[in-house]
Formats: C-alpha cells, sequence, structure tokens
C-alpha cells in the first residue's frame, strides 16, 4: 500500500494526504480523521518520521543499556524488545557505557527522534550524586521513562525492579543457619543494585549478630580469569571463607574457577550463590546455585506498565518483583 492508495480510498488528494501526515493546519478536522482512518484500516507506513508527523507518534521506543555484552543487559534488551513489536512498537537501541557525559548524550539523542518513551535497563542510570539524575527528570517532562531495576520518585518515571537486598538477606541467613561463618560477599560496581545487594548481606551477618569482616567483601574485575587472579592475591595475603555470595553469576563462575584451581571441594568445603539465573549458571560443573531475579517477567511488566501509561491508564510509579533461590550443585542444603 502506498500514498496514491490512501488518496483513493479517501477520495482525497495527494496533496491533502502529505498535508495530514505533515500535521498541516489547512486541513478540516472531518477530513483529517477521513485519511488516518484509511492508513490505519490499511496499515500504511510511510516512513517512520512522517507517520510520526502525521498521527502524533513514532510509535518507536528508545531503549538505553550500558553494556549489551553484559548477559542480564542483553537478555532484558531481547525481551523488552520482543514485547514492545508485539504491541506494534519499534526500538532504537543505545549502548552508553558508563560514563555520565555519555548517558546524557543518548539521551537527548533518542529525544530528538521524538520516541514515544525511553526505557533506561540497568541501576547504572542511577547516579551516586543526585543531582547527576537530572537529565533524567528532564527528559521525563518530555516522555514517559521506565526504568528497570532502578528507583528515582518522580513524576513521569516508572520503575520495575527486583527486590535485591531481600534476596541477598535471604540466601545469606540460609548459609549461616547452615554453619557458614565466614562468607565472603563479592561485587563489581557501586551500582544502585549492588549497593542494594551489599546492604542485604550486611543486614544478614547484623541480624545473627555476626562480626561484619570488611576484608570478606571485595570489589573485584568482571572478567573471569582477572577474578581468580584477583582472588589468589587476597588467598596468598590470608583471605579464607567457606561460602560465597556473589552480586553477578560471572563473579560466582570466576570464583568456582579459582577453588577448583586451589583444590578447595565445593560445596563440601565453600557453598557458592551466584546472581541473575544466567546460561552461566548452566554451563560450569558444578553447575552453579543462583538467584533468579526473573529478567522475562521484568521486561514484560515494564512493557504492560509502558502501554498503560501511553493509554492513559494509571500506572504505579514502583514495582517489585520477587526473586527466587535455584539450588544447583555448588550449595548443599536444601530449601
Amino acid at each position: 500500500m502506498n500514498i496514491y492508495d490512501v488518496s483513493e480510498r479517501a477520495g482525497v488528494s495527494i496533496a491533502t494526504v502529505s498535508r495530514v501526515l505533515n500535521g498541516n493546519s489547512n486541513v478540516s478536522e472531518k477530513t483529517r480523521q477521513k485519511v488516518l482512518t484509511v492508513i490505519k484500516e490499511i496499515g500504511y507506513t510511510p516512513n517512520i518520521f512522517a507517520r510520526g508527523l502525521g498521527l502524533n507518534t513514532m510509535q518507536t521506543i528508545g531503549i538505553m543499556c550500558s553494556d549489551s555484552s553484559d548477559i542480564f543487559l542483553s537478555n532484558a534488551v531481547y525481551f523488552l524488545e520482543q514485547n514492545l513489536r508485539k504491541n506494534g512498537y519499534d526500538s532504537f537501541l543505545c549502548c552508553t557505557g558508563n560514563e555520565l557525559q555519555n548517558k546524557k548524550n543518548y539521551l537527548k539523542l533518542l529525544l530528538s527522534k521524538r520516541v514515544d518513551a525511553v526505557i533506561l535497563v540497568g541501576s547504572s542510570f542511577l547516579e551516586t550524586n543526585h543531582k547527576d539524575n537530572n537529565y533524567i527528570f528532564e527528559a521525563a517532562s518530555k516522555v514517559p521513562i521506565m526504568m528497570i531495576n532502578g528507583y528515582l520518585n518522580h513524576p513521569n518515571i516508572y520503575c520495575t525492579l527486583c527486590d535485591d537486598r531481600q534476596a541477598i538477606y535471604d540466601s545469606t541467613c540460609k548459609l549461616i543457619t547452615e554453619k557458614r561463618n565466614r562468607i565472603l560477599f563479592l561485587y563489581h560496581s557501586k551500582s544502585y543494585s549492588s549497593l542494594q545487594k551489599l546492604n542485604g548481606y550486611k543486614d544478614a551477618i547484623i541480624f545473627h549478630k555476626l562480626f561484619l569482616q570488611e576484608d570478606l567483601i571485595l570489589q573485584c574485575p568482571h572478567n573471569i580469569q582477572e577474578i581468580q587472579n584477583f582472588l589468589n592475591k587476597h588467598f596468598e595475603n590470608g583471605l579464607r571463607f567457606d561460602a560465597v555470595i556473589a552480586a553477578e553469576d560471572l563473579l560466582a563462575v570466576g570464583t568456582l574457577k579459582f577453588l577448583k584451581s586451589k583444590g578447595i571441594v565445593v560445596p563440601k568445603m565453600v557453598n557458592i550463590i551466584g546472581y541473575n539465573n544466567s546460561l552461566l549458571a548452566d554451563c560450569c560443573e558444578p553447575e552453579l546455585s543462583s538467584i533468579d531475579n526473573h529478567v522475562e517477567i521484568l521486561s514484560l511488566t515494564t512493557v504492560t506498565s509502558l502501554m498503560g501509561v501511553l493509554t492513559g491508564i494509571t500506572v504505579p510509579n514502583k514495582t517489585t518483583i520477587s526473586n527466587d533461590l535455584i539450588l544447583r550443585g555448588t550449595t548443599d542444603f536444601v530449601q
């Protein structure tokens, strides 16, 4: 179908169809509605920009993630795009990295494309300095902003996240009740999600009246070989532990490889719990126990909320999804 078909079916000139598509005010409302009805009936799409001008929507959502090679983020993007497509929306994806200025530039770029909303994937878009989030607040004055795994309390920002703090708290408590008293906590970045997990770990240690040992809280590299080298260095300096809680599966797998290189038997001598329940959990030996934060449900809930916002339905500012601990071979207890 093309513009000539629209013209013929609506009984108007091609110039009139063009004026409707371009938002020209020199068209009566009756004629405008007739043309738009035909466009909808035949599914005519001239091009994304003309369509946006004519129908006051680009039917396009901007997606921003910091690192498309990250398993959690790439899975989230995949499920988001799938569900947006089912709802008739295309998407623009921007991989921003972690530099604040790059995030600002990419958000500005998406807004210039006249997207209908922007989805921020991952808690790395929450800056420690609250003022550094102003660019997100400004964007929210123009389009809805959806956040996955982060929380900002601001008009027109809608957040979907897992209760990371509670999930880590529960798993740490379980390890303690299984007589694991030197529990190593590993994390990579100081993102909102990582800090929530760290607080959950600390809460559990304090609740069980154990001494909070700072040498058992380590910020480590994000590469399996580098994790092994990092832990080996600390091991040589006297680090010892009988359990590990890792903020990501990648960190847990690196730890497992390190322990095997030292002849330390998992799970008999050391229990390990990862986070994200990613493909990595099934690809190691023994298979990794991991906290499932339900990335598919997070993504589906985000799109469902967004569709509600775009159609004028009242949507909560914050939606929290529960987590599940999936037990495999790196732990030796039952739930």
